[in-house]
């Protein structure tokens, strides 16, 4: 066999499974809205966490214990994780664009006038710019585990992720508070659309980032990680810091300025 700096990944199952199993999640998601049905959609959220965590336990294994991510494939690793982040970006940029659409010149059928009549928006300076400090000060203490790990103090990189990862649960049980308390909801005009798509994502994406930041912390806490082999938590961070940069935008365009 002709050798390669690259990893030759061995024959998986899991594509094929992780694929069915996100195929199931649409096609639950239009049965459960048509036909009140809930199961495949249950079902395939079920199998693709499984697949997910299968999928990725063998990648530690063959990074941390088998030695296959050379410094080749790290940088792979690494290139497809800024490219994944700027698909996000694409992503969000979308309900972004859809809000200053119709905040800039709002249309007569919502009364020519942003927000519109018979919405009251959030108060800024209330839980939102509370949600604000505490991603910011996660963003202080994740750049704190990563400083950390470089300099290999592995108790002083375990308390920032930890940190990080319970600043990351209050985050979202405040987000869970402000939207009880909504006098609006996602029905109500182009305001409540926007509003709830953008912050709803934004808060799935704070909870896929905590989960991340969670098993890194376990990983950390297994001794996975060294001062110069640690991409999995940079891919973890990366995604942290843009999940922080989002929400600032998010703030002065939606809480502040849309106010």
């Amino acid at each position: 066999m002709r050798k390669t700096p690259f990893h030759l990944v061995e024959m998986s199952p899991w594509p094929l499974f992780g694929s069915l199993a996100l195929l199931s999640m649409p096609v639950g998601m239009i049965l459960w809205l048509r036909f009140n049905s809930l199961s495949l959609l249950l079902y395939g959220l079920f199998f693709t966490s499984l697949i997910a965590t299968l999928w990725w336990r063998d990648m530690t294994r063959e990074s941390t214990y088998q030695g296959h991510h050379t410094s080749y494939v790290v940088s792979g690793l690494k290139l497809g994780m800024a490219l994944f982040i700027l698909s996000e970006v694409c992503f969000f940029f979308a309900f972004f664009w859809a809000y200053f659409h119709s905040s800039l010149a709002p249309a007569v059928e919502i009364g020519s006038s942003w927000p519109p009549i018979g919405i009251a928006p959030l108060p800024t300076f209330g839980v939102p710019l509370l949600n604000t400090s505490v991603l910011l000060l996660s963003g202080v203490s994740v750049t704190w585990a990563h400083h950390a790990i470089e300099e290999g103090k592995y108790s002083q990189a375990l308390q920032g992720l930890t940190c990080t990862v319970l600043l990351g649960i209050y985050f979202l049980y405040l987000q869970y508070g402000e939207y009880t308390e909504t006098s609006f909801t996602i029905a109500d005009s182009v305001y409540g659309s926007t509003f709830f798509m953008t912050t709803g994502f934004h808060g799935l994406h704070v909870l896929v980032g905590t989960t991340f930041l969670l098993v890194c912390t376990l990983r950390l806490w297994a001794f996975h990680f060294s001062t110069t082999h640690h991409v999995g938590f940079l891919a973890a961070a990366w995604y942290w810091h843009f999940v922080d940069v989002v929400w600032l935008f998010l703030y002065v365009s939606i809480y502040w300025w849309g106010s």
